[in-house]
């Protein structure tokens, strides 16, 4: 690990214009738990290390009844595993969390620095100068690709490793980022970037901005929502795929829901139709059974990794069904 000047701002907008330093590279430090992996291995070679754990107010848990939920970007994965209301209100985002590593990380990570980890790939962790660093070529494509994505890849085929990126994206949460004095609110779904627009990045954070709190509008009456984490290991390890689903059901039928997958893509990953379709769905094996059949049709796989399609098919019917239990 090379040298590295540790730098501890009192507020955001101190953070912010640390970030923005000409001529230092300078990466920011929340829990802890990817950046230091990397710097270790030389992945990241940061002249400054902005702490944000001075900053007051990023580890607050809000919640208002009939409006929503603010999780600051500091809360550790812990504390949103345990917290009550999370755990009743928005079921899926304390079950993802519950399903990161092991205890030892999860009182360490912070929900920001989940959103905001590097890929996994082992051609990007390992001695590979792929297009993710800068190279000329993704390496997976004709080497092991078991654990790439199936779905929105291109030129580079790494899926986006966390789980609460996932559960967010099925609640329709956003991001509140920070710079230049104020605050704007990004959808989740904007905030990620596929490798076609840009193969060196994960999301659209540039020089200065940095991921400030979630906001999460309050659930109708009737909704339930459930994660579900499918691992080649049964603990501490990420996911070969996972689904996220949030529905509100009346009588026998689905009234509106949103599903989304991890594991499949460079992003957390949503099929607009999917969605669509789930809204006025007879609650039944055979119309479940219907909808996950049809589900990925247009997934391109690689020589390794095919199975990840019934395995998300199979995966999407058994959470409808356990949510319409």
């Amino acid at each position: 690990m090379n040298n590295f000047k540790y730098m501890q701002p009192k507020s955001l907008s101190e953070a912010s214009e640390l970030l923005k330093k000409k001529n230092k590279t300078s990466m920011l430090f929340a829990g802890g738990t990817d950046l230091l992996g990397m710097m270790k291995d030389y992945l990241e070679s940061p002249e400054n290390v902005i702490n944000l754990k001075s900053i007051p107010d990023l580890n607050n848990i809000e919640y208002t009844e009939g409006r929503n939920l603010k999780i600051g970007s500091l809360v550790t994965l812990v504390e949103i595993a345990e917290n009550p209301i999370i755990n009743e209100k928005f079921t899926i985002l304390a079950e993802a969390a519950k399903e990161i590593a092991s205890p030892q990380f999860r009182n360490l990570a912070t929900l920001g620095g989940n959103l905001c980890q590097r890929p996994r790939c082992f051609y990007f962790r390992g001695d590979f100068h792929c297009l993710r660093k800068g190279g000329d070529i993704c390496y997976a494509v004709d080497g092991q690709n078991k654990y790439h994505c199936i779905v929105g890849g291109g030129p580079c085929y790494i899926v986006h490793p966390s789980d609460t990126a996932v559960a967010l994206l099925a609640l329709n949460a956003k991001v509140s980022v920070f710079s230049n004095g104020k605050s704007r609110i990004i959808p989740i779904k904007d905030f990620f970037i596929l490798p076609e627009k840009n193969c060196t990045k994960e999301n659209i954070l540039e020089p200065g901005e940095i991921v400030e709190k979630i906001i999460i509008d309050d659930l109708p009456k009737g909704t339930k929502s459930k994660y579900i984490k499918f691992m080649e290991r049964e603990a501490w390890d990420f996911a070969l795929i996972s689904v996220g689903a949030v529905i509100t059901t009346n009588n026998n039928a689905i009234i509106k829901g949103r599903v989304a997958f991890g594991g499949v893509a460079p992003i957390p990953w949503e099929i607009e139709n999917l969605n669509k379709n789930l809204s006025g769905l007879n609650i039944s094996e055979s119309d479940f059974s219907n909808i996950s059949k049809n589900t990925f049709k247009d997934a391109f796989t690689l020589e390794h990794n095919a199975y990840k399609i019934p395995l998300a098919r199979n995966l999407l019917k058994k959470i409808l069904t356990k949510l319409s239990a």
